[in-house]
């Protein structure tokens, strides 16, 4: 009774769920939903059309890659650092050589429906995607760990969103006549697509910095030197610094006209966040105080889409 009592619970497909969805770590996954539905919601502000069927296939591909990135993180650190996964490591491997050909399968998909300049972006995602985790000094074991995640998921999740959804030129247009390459910049859209991305490039890089604040003396031990550990305890200053950073520029695109006046209730949340900001100054300690850092993602993120979206309806508003 007990062995076959074992056995069901091994195919249990509930079991199985359980321990994918583990392995791909799907709760992190709100680093990149959220700056796709805030690209989302700036399109409506600026009064742009949405197409269904890119934007859905951008966000499977896009989603199964964060899943990948995922599993390739996890497959070679437990590998490196002799732990467990929660598979064998042929059906860890088959999951996550499945998860990137889908990804694979929905990026040539949208570059089908879109145009050469998405398989340039689309590469460049894959090709750090990859060397973030993979390679003899992954991009996370080093000091720049922060940097690449945080422009990954804040800056080219929103802009190859807006841009497969923009009429052409509303970003940039580019002409190639007998190989000559002219370029021509929507220096207002750039500059909105890039200051959008503050916010949440800002909140990506503290939940990397607040998991390596908390795991110094651990990652030192395996060979891993990340950004807090050249920092120490200059590194709660710049986790602290990056809210207040994402808070300044929602004000400035609203004085630019990016957004609408109703953004600016958005510093409002900073009393919440203070508080957390407060909590993890005074111990970094994985189990109890790292979470502060996934709220303040959600504190933050979640009303700041609610505000774009909202403000598009404010009378007087709308694309200028």
């Amino acid at each position: 009774m007990g062995i076959e009592t074992k056995i069901t619970s091994v195919v249990s497909p509930m079991g199985i769920v359980k321990r994918t969805l583990s392995y791909v770590e799907i709760k992190t996954k709100i680093a990149s939903v959220f700056p796709f539905l805030m690209g989302l919601a700036y399109l409506h502000s600026s009064g742009y059309g949405i197409d269904p069927l890119k934007t859905v296939v951008f966000f499977l591909g896009m989603f199964c890659f964060d899943l990948t990135a995922t599993t390739i993180n996890n497959y070679y650190d437990t590998k490196k650092n002799h732990q467990t996964l929660q598979f064998a490591r042929p059906t860890a491997m088959a999951i996550l050589l499945t998860l990137f050909t889908v990804s694979v399968f929905f990026g040539l998909f949208l570059v089908y429906l879109t145009d050469p300049v998405v398989l340039l972006l689309g590469v460049l995602c894959f090709f750090v995607g990859i060397i973030y985790s993979y390679g003899p000094v992954p991009i996370s074991h080093g000091p720049y760990g922060e940097i690449v995640s945080g422009c990954f998921h804040g800056l080219l999740i929103p802009a190859i969103l807006i841009y497969i959804n923009v009429p052409d030129g509303g970003l940039f247009s580019y002409f190639l006549d007998d190989w000559k390459l002219s370029v021509i910049l929507n220096i207002r859209s750039i500059a909105g697509l890039l200051m959008l991305s503050i916010v949440p490039a800002c909140l990506t890089a503290n939940i990397m910095l607040a998991n390596n604040l908390c795991d110094v003396e651990h990652d030192v031990a395996v060979n891993r030197y990340t950004l807090a550990y050249y920092l120490g305890k200059k590194g709660l200053w710049l986790f602290a610094a990056l809210y207040y950073a994402a808070y300044l520029s929602v004000i400035a695109m609203v004085a630019a006209g990016f957004l609408s006046p109703l953004s600016l209730l958005l510093p409002i949340t900073l009393i919440p966040v203070q508080k957390n900001i407060n909590r993890f100054f005074e111990k970094q300690i994985k189990e109890e105080t790292f979470i502060v850092s996934i709220k303040n993602f959600l504190i933050v993120i979640i009303p700041h889409i609610l505000l774009i979206f909202l403000g598009s309806f404010l009378p007087g508003w709308g694309p200028r």
